[in-house]
């Protein structure tokens, strides 16, 4: 079982085969997405009783939690890809880093801009400076920063292990975030999703929020297999299988592929 995973991990370091393997999933996360978004936001939006304190204007939480809930976990993944490429120096990794980073900064800004929204309504104000609100203000400036350094520096391996480095640092932001209305007086609301209790929200509003959640995940991992796929184009340009794979594939405007080989 050992030796089988260590094989399996070796193998996605490889960026032919991630390629091979990330081109036959793709498809499935874009069907899963799509349903899980469709079905989710009419659910949402027709079907979800009204909240008795916020009335509607408390669906925005199935943007805005899915968001918020992805821009951390994609951190964390950056965090995780950051130790690997750091310890195994892997060049998958590297290259799945600089595709994770944009999503999660775009995620972490529809959160904010959602939860700005949000506040209108709720607390009568875009922003005050909330323990979460900040934190989370926090983790975009981390975000940028990661993408920055990934663009200043030339050197592709240098610039990953730059990056790393401040991804790991910067993952002491996430418990932050995540206790920040535990450990300080806040406006914000606790955790809608708890692992280890029962949800407070009545069924016919948590099951939506649900299909959202998982719409998301599903457009973030294809979204992630997208740009690196993309990247891999790119670094891999010179190597025998890309060129085999680009004389191969007429080039079209909208192909990748097509940057790759200029």
């Amino acid at each position: 079982m050992k030796d089988t995973l260590l094989r399996w991990f070796h193998k996605w370091g490889s960026p032919k085969w991630f390629y091979d393997l990330s081109g036959r999933w793709m498809p499935w996360l874009a069907g899963l997405s799509l349903i899980c978004l469709l079905v989710g936001s009419i659910w949402a939006l027709a079907f979800a009783p009204m909240d008795y304190q916020q009335g509607n204007s408390f669906r925005i939480i199935y943007l805005h939690v899915p968001a918020a809930i992805l821009a951390q976990s994609a951190y964390m993944l950056l965090a995780i890809l950051g130790v690997i490429t750091l310890v195994w120096r892997m060049k998958m990794t590297e290259i799945l880093a600089t595709a994770c980073a944009p999503i999660g900064a775009s995620m972490t800004f529809l959160a904010l801009v959602t939860g700005s929204l949000w506040g209108v309504p709720t607390w009568g104000t875009w922003w005050i400076w909330d323990a979460r609100l900040t934190s989370m203000l926090v983790l975009l400036f981390l975000y940028l920063g990661i993408m920055a350094l990934q663009d200043a520096i030339r050197d592709p391996s240098s610039a990953a292990r730059a990056s790393a480095i401040l991804a790991i640092v910067g993952v002491i932001n996430i418990p932050i975030i995540k206790y920040s209305v535990e450990w300080w007086y806040t406006l914000h609301q606790p955790a809608t999703f708890k692992l280890t209790e029962k949800p407070a929200m009545p069924m016919e509003m948590w099951l939506p929020l649900l299909m959202m959640l998982i719409g998301f995940y599903a457009f973030f991992a294809w979204s992630l297999l997208l740009r690196a796929r993309h990247q891999v184009l790119i670094r891999e340009q010179k190597t025998r299988w890309v060129t085999q794979l680009l004389d191969a594939k007429p080039a079209t405007k909208s192909d990748p592929s097509e940057s790759a080989k200029s």
